[in-house]
């Protein structure tokens, strides 16, 4: 008889893990090699029983994913590619959760004679002057594209020069790149303070206004996308968006510095 109970609590057990809810998280690189996620999803999985697998993407690459259906919700951070995906019907709510910033990076001996400054274009028109080494991302990701937008704003178009770099790849790839190199890099904070081959590279730039990096979460349009998982996807918006996702998001740190700052009071919603 105890053997029967015995077995019989074990099926209970399997069946009830087989029933377990889960989603798939498309996610910008910078919140995961940063360690944010890694941290905080599971407080939230602790919490709802919600288990996210996080697919770590540049951010042209997560709302790619996510317009191909294969994902559940979003979480990225380039404003110009946002709009868009909402413009073409496949996002219905965004809510802004956290922000760092970005600075440029790069060698000691800094080449472009940029260290300290705060002017992201007039240090980017001392790098191209200077033919200095420079890594970029080139995969469409958030940071890349406020990288490019930085270049057109100094008036300068770098692609296929010798001294630009274009790894075609994430931002722990270009870190690594950079390192390698003895180059500059842009990048967001986040990734760099948890970032553990910084070799020879020192912040050289930062403070620049436009240096202001923000992270939403976009909930999918079940319309157009009738396979996602509406219900546990809107509870992990809600949950980051909310006070206990806030107070996680703002708990982590490395070397004494937050990585991001929670700021979860702005919500968008298309045709408001």
């Amino acid at each position: 008889m105890r053997k029967l109970s015995l077995s019989l609590a074990v099926l209970l057990a399997l069946g009830g893990a087989a029933q377990a809810e889960s989603i798939v998280l498309a996610s910008t690189t910078s919140v995961d090699n940063s360690g944010l996620l890694a941290k905080i999803l599971p407080v939230f999985t602790k919490a709802t029983g919600i288990e996210v697998k996080v697919i770590a993407q540049g951010t042209g690459q997560a709302l790619a994913t996510a317009a191909h259906g294969d994902a559940d919700l979003v979480l990225v951070h380039d404003p110009d590619a946002e709009a868009k995906f909402i413009a073409e019907g496949h996002g219905i709510l965004k809510r802004e959760i956290a922000w760092n910033d970005f600075l440029f990076v790069g060698p000691k001996s800094d080449p472009a004679g940029i260290a300290g400054t705060h002017d992201a274009v007039a240090a980017l028109a001392a790098i191209s002057s200077k033919h200095a080494a420079f890594v970029t991302r080139g995969d469409t990701s958030g940071t890349d594209a406020a990288e490019k937008r930085l270049w057109k704003k100094a008036g300068i178009n770098p692609a296929g020069a010798d001294w630009y770099r274009d790894i075609g790849g994430g931002m722990g790839a270009a870190l690594n790149a950079a390192a390698a190199m003895n180059a500059m890099v842009f990048t967001d904070r986040g990734t760099w303070l948890s970032f553990q081959n910084k070799r020879d590279l020192v912040a050289l730039v930062e403070g620049d206004a436009s240096f202001i990096n923000r992270y939403d979460v976009i909930q999918l349009n079940p319309v157009l996308h009738p396979n996602v998982k509406i219900e546990p996807a809107r509870k992990l918006a809600e949950w980051l968006a909310g006070p206990d996702g806030q107070r996680e998001i703002g708990a982590v740190a490395q070397g004494g510095e937050q990585l991001f700052h929670p700021d979860a009071d702005k919500v968008y919603v298309p045709g408001t």
